[in-house]
This record gives structure tokens, sequence and C-alpha cells, in this order.
């Protein structure tokens, strides 16, 4: 690990300011990008109706939101370049078949509607089909990387398991999406979606919480020798709280003009967020766990001050069309149109 007491000015600041961008790039994209793949992943098979409002749902936004992946890994590429090579060497076959899912999405989304009518049923489950490979080859890939590439076969049924919770994360801030954005029979039954895969992420959480301080000693010393282990008790806490909360709330559901119907999906935002901020807490300086720190496997300063020149324009801008796009397409699904 690098001694950063011979580091100064820009040598130590400019990879910390990378690894947030990065890592701010990250936690919105599995915001953004996880409620419209979650949507894709709960497509009934049995009601045309529900599938084309549930598209809708999703339509003006579902693209865009893969931006924030394009920036993430754009940034893992150009600032920490030697990470990017061997995270790549490691999880190669699982980022193929994630590429490979989202180009069905894709593909399915725009065809869905041009093919001929008999077809269509075909071009949704495609549509279903690429949203399960990009959700658990994400998943598989985040268990990788929590038992640091490790190639054993704990380590693979830990990454299996992440695989299967990742993408009950997914369905499950989906369904909370569908709670707010539509109404009858398709939100009564998003809420009964999301109270189904609010516990299967609840255990992905308790996995990863108790397998990662035992993987790593450093890890363990970080949340349990630590004097804020008092505050960091509160990350896991809250987490299960806002599940208690969501959990009593759906069960409930449906209420008189439509009270409350954003809690689900702000309740699975904070969760989505504390466990990032447990992730990073756990991780950081590794941009590699056990194996490269950030100022090891960043770029020279030269290059990352040139290249924050660039962020500092890009990033605002997919902000402010993130925001607009959303602030324009606000309000309940309405039918499905096509231009």
């Amino acid at each position: 690990m690098t001694d950063i007491s011979q580091l100064t000015g820009q040598a130590f600041w400019l990879p910390v300011i990378f690894i947030g961008l990065m890592a701010l790039a990250f936690f919105i994209y599995a915001i953004l990008d996880g409620y419209d793949l979650g949507v894709g992943i709960l497509l009934p098979n049995n009601n045309e109706q529900q599938r084309d409002t549930m598209i809708a749902s999703i339509g003006p936004f579902w693209d865009a939101n893969e931006t924030w992946l394009v920036l993430g890994i754009g940034i893992l590429l150009i600032a920490f370049p030697s990470a990017h090579s061997l995270i790549l060497f490691h999880l190669y076959l699982p980022i193929t078949v994630m590429l490979a899912g989202l180009i069905l999405r894709g593909v399915a989304f725009d065809f869905r509607a041009k093919a001929p009518a008999d077809h269509k049923e075909l071009w949704d489950k495609i549509f279903k089909t690429g949203s399960l490979l990009a959700t658990l080859s994400q998943g598989y890939m985040l268990g990788m990387y929590v038992m640091g590439f490790e190639q054993s076969v704990a380590a693979i049924f830990f990454a299996a398991l992440s695989a299967i919770c990742v993408t009950a994360g997914y369905s499950f801030i989906g369904a909370a999406w569908l709670v707010m954005k539509t109404e009858g029979e398709l939100q009564q039954r998003a809420a009964v979606w999301a109270r189904r895969c609010g516990w299967l992420m609840a255990l992905g959480i308790i996995a990863v919480s108790i397998v990662n301080p035992l993987v790593s000693e450093t890890i363990f010393t970080k949340w349990f020798g630590s004097p804020l282990f008092i505050v960091l008790l509160t990350i896991p806490v809250f987490c299960f709280l806002l599940l208690f909360i969501v959990e009593r709330y759906l069960k409930l559901f449906p209420y008189p003009n439509d009270f409350g119907c954003w809690i689900p999906f702000a309740s699975a935002c904070m969760i989505f967020l504390l466990s990032f901020i447990g992730l990073a807490y756990s991780f950081f300086p590794y941009v590699v766990p056990g194996q490269l720190d950030i100022w090891q496997a960043a770029s020279a300063p030269e290059s990352l001050m040139f290249i924050l020149y660039g962020i500092v324009v890009v990033l605002p801008t997919i902000i402010i069309y993130t925001i607009f796009s959303y602030k324009v397409f606000w309000g309940k699904a309405t039918q499905l149109k096509y231009y």
C-alpha cells in the first residue's frame, strides 16, 4: 500500500477526486439503470397491457440511464488504467455477458414496436432475458470483487449468491418504481413484487456484510477495531429499518389518493446509498481489493489534470440532462406511444 505521507499536491488529491467521481457514476447508474433493469425482469408473461405500461414507465429514461455506466467505466480506464486491465482480466467473461444482455435489451425495445404483432411477445421475452443477463452478470462481478477475484469454489458460490441477490435488489427498486409510476391492478401487483424481492435483497446485504470482514483482516479491523464502530453500525441498522418501513407500507397497500406512493422508491434509493457507503468504506483506498490502491493505479498527475478539465464540462451536462428529462416526464406512466 502506498505511503501517503510521501505524496503531496496533485499526486495525492487527484486520484482521490477521480475515485470519488467514479463512485458517483457507478452509484447513480445502480439507481437509475437499476430500476429499469428491474422493470425489465418483472415483465409479466400473462398481460400484454401491463407489459406496455411497464415499458412506457421506463421508455423516456432507460437508454440515457446507461450513460452513467459508460462514464464510470471511462473514468476507470483513463484515470486508473492498470486497475482497469486487472479487473477486465478477471471479469472478461461476465462483462461480455453483461454487454450481450444490454444489447439484447436495446434491440428488443425497438423491435417490439416494429415487428409483426404476433412477434411482440417474443421481443418482450428477449427484453426480459437481456435484463436478467445484465443483472446476474453485474451481481456476479460484485461478488468476485468482494472476494478479491479469488478463484475458489467458495468464491464462485458467493459470487453466484451475489448475482441472485443483486438481481433481487434491482427487481425491488424496479417494483418500487412501478408503485410510484403506475396505477390500479399493475400498481398493486408491483407492491407484491416489491415485498418479495425486498427480503431477498436483504439476504444479499447480510451475506456481503458477513463475508466482507471474513475475507479481509484489513476490512475486519476497519469495521470492528475502529472508534467509529457505533457510527458504522448505523448503516446496517438504517438499511433494515427502511426495509421494515417499506414492508409495513406495502402490506396495507393501496392507500386513498395514492398516499405515499413514493415511499418505497425513496427508501430503495436510501438502502442502495447506505450499502454503497458500506462497500466504499470497506475497500478505500483500494481500487482492486488487496492489490492496487488508487495512488498505485492512477495515471500521471498531468494526465489526470487534463482529463479533469473534460469532466468539469461533461459531468454537469449529464446531470442537467438527467434532471431535465425526469422533470419533463414526471408523473404517472401513460399509454405507450412510438413516434
